[in-house]
């Protein structure tokens, strides 16, 4: 019900960036999609694997990060691909809680980890 009050406050302009923000920061799996793109990108698939909800619930996330400012898709021949907006202030204090936060720890420490895979093999 909220959700879709938001969303009709929304379609008809009368929602600021900082109430975009907040809604977008109010969901759990919103703040984990954020902590999985804390180090590197992910495409769509890789972020819906990683949830327990369908592609179209992960994928409406989605639309609401990116509404927000906080994250930007690029498509890639048949993939999308998801990242941080990392000069955002927002996304840099969210940087910051997940480092205290028991949930957010682990999934930043996963995203650092797969990033460094990925430059590693990105090396000659």
């Amino acid at each position: 019900m909220e959700e879709e009050m938001f969303d009709d406050a929304a379609e008809d302009g009368s929602v600021s960036a900082a109430q975009r923000v907040f809604h977008a920061l109010s969901s759990a799996p919103r703040r984990k999609i954020l902590a999985y793109l804390s180090a590197s990108g992910l495409t769509a698939g890789e972020i819906a694997d990683r949830f327990s909800m369908s592609k179209p619930a992960v994928s409406q996330h989605l639309s609401v990060l990116e509404t927000a400012g906080l994250i930007r898709r690029e498509k890639q021949g048949q993939f999308v691909h998801y990242s941080l907006i990392e000069n955002n202030l927002v996304n840099t204090l969210n940087g910051f809680v997940q480092e205290v936060c028991p949930v957010g720890r682990p999934i930043k420490k996963e995203s650092q980890a797969r990033a460094r895979a990925k430059d590693a093999k990105e090396l000659p």
